[in-house]
């Protein structure tokens, strides 16, 4: 994955969230007082609790803060709280807000907000559903004060707070908090170091953002996504280009800024001597395909076994990345490289890749020619190649299958939908989650299977 950067306009340093979370940050001294940005995709879902895209959990980190942040050593820090203590049978966490807190709309950050921002995060993210089954009590009142009383022991509470990724724990206002977690909030009124312009907001355009003046840093230097986010620009336009050709003249130009998440063959192009060209997550990306588990055919475990006996991750990864450089084979659950990193059950990915017994798996699962819809995001070369490649494995082994071309602003929204395919269901797509979101069983959201509570599908 990588970031292309002009330096004509950008700071040298400190672009809040963005930066913290471990994203190049180069440049001359800023031109200008505007940051014009292209995201990897449209941003169609503004609730960074309702969904999982980044591009939301990215709009998230501009809007709104976060109790606790990992640093770029994984150790979790205070970042909205000034002080907490833990009692001595380890059940009670007492937490204080630091000075100064407030909202967008004024208001003061209270326990309140905290408690039930957390209630509604704990709905919907697989870490946070696993704090929930130890907790007793969460209070929180008017005051600047907190407490979470567990059950038994949670060591990875402070951990859990300090999540960096998708779902983030962001705090907002307890009247937006309360708002049911399956339903999305859309007023966006955070504490962050910017503020959302709803005026200028024109979906399939243009996302705006104004520097908030009441926001303080914190006094820590920067780093990853813990301590002082110090913001030197006025405002940050999210300008969105779905066409990649006109996103790459547009930084050649001098047009924009920052382009988020450049298609690997367009690199080359990205000629213009003050453009620099960086890696963006230096735990890579894991690619998966998520199969529909709650409706014919995939319902049936033979189906998808069937797939996955002829499924190549080369074959993936060569579409998704191109020069094998840019990638590398791991069946792992957990992000490679890191301490949970494992190839237990891997022999259904490494072993020999099997059409015959695919065939046997699907008369076996009883297919009677239902219709597969694969959603295909074409504004993103990642999502878009696993959808092609699998669709034609798919096609291979005699399944009735259709391709449905969409942005991933109308993905992210659809594979929501737990309807059937008759009314506008699915039934396979494709995507990446960062290797921070993977990195042990508690964050890896695709993994964890508890029915209505589960990730998409």
């Amino acid at each position: 994955m990588r970031h292309v950067i002009s330096r004509r306009n950008f700071a040298a340093a400190g672009m809040t969230a963005l930066a913290g979370l471990g994203w190049p940050i180069r440049g001359r001294a800023q031109q200008s007082q505007t940051l014009r940005f292209i995201p990897q995709t449209d941003l169609r879902v503004l609730d960074p609790i309702w969904t999982t895209a980044y591009v939301t959990r990215n709009h998230g980190y501009m809007v709104f803060d976060t109790l606790f942040a990992l640093d770029d050593k994984f150790e979790p820090h205070p970042q909205m709280v000034g002080d907490y203590h833990v009692s001595r049978d380890n059940l009670t966490y007492t937490f204080v807000l630091r000075d100064g807190l407030r909202f967008h709309d004024g208001q003061a950050v209270r326990g309140a907000d905290c408690t039930a921002s957390l209630r509604r995060w704990m709905a919907r993210d697989s870490c946070g559903q696993a704090l929930a089954a130890a907790i007793a009590e969460m209070k929180g009142g008017d005051d600047r004060t907190f407490s979470i009383r567990l059950k038994r022991p949670f060591p990875l509470l402070i951990g859990a707070l300090a999540k960096v990724s998708s779902i983030v724990p962001f705090i907002m206002p307890e009247r937006l908090a309360v708002t049911d977690p399956f339903r999305q909030v859309t007023e966006m009124v955070g504490s962050g170091p910017f503020r959302f312009v709803a005026s200028e907001f024109e979906p399939g355009n243009r996302i705006v953002y104004v520097k908030n003046p009441d926001y303080v840093p914190r006094r820590e230097p920067p780093s990853w996504a813990s301590g002082g986010k110090i913001v030197k620009v006025e405002r940050v336009e999210w300008i969105v280009v779905p066409d990649h050709a006109t996103a790459a003249a547009a930084l050649n130009s001098g047009d924009v800024d920052w382009w988020e998440l450049p298609p690997l063959d367009l690199v080359p192009a990205l000629d213009a001597r003050d453009v620099v060209v960086a890696e963006a997550d230096p735990l890579g990306a894991s690619q998966l395909v998520r199969f529909n588990h709650l409706w014919p055919p995939f319902d049936k475990p033979a189906m998808r076994q069937a797939v996955m006996a002829v499924a190549r991750q080369a074959d993936f990864m060569s579409a998704v990345a191109g020069d094998p450089r840019n990638w590398q084979l791991c069946p792992s659950f957990f992000t490679c490289g890191c301490p949970m990193a494992n190839t237990a059950g891997a022999e259904a990915l490494t072993g020999k890749r099997d059409f015959d017994k695919a065939r046997a798996l699907v008369a076996a699962a009883g297919y009677q020619g239902e219709k597969i819809v694969v959603l295909d995001a074409t504004d993103l070369p990642g999502p878009h190649a696993q959808a092609q490649v699998v669709a034609d494995l798919m096609k291979k082994l005699g399944l009735k299958v259709e391709i449905a071309a969409m942005d991933w602003g109308e993905l992210v929204t659809r594979r929501a939908s737990r309807k059937p395919i008759a009314e506008g269901g699915w039934s396979v797509f494709g995507t990446s989650f960062s290797g921070a979101d993977m990195l042990d069983p508690t964050l890896n959201q695709p993994l964890r299977c508890n029915g209505d509570k589960a990730w998409f599908g």
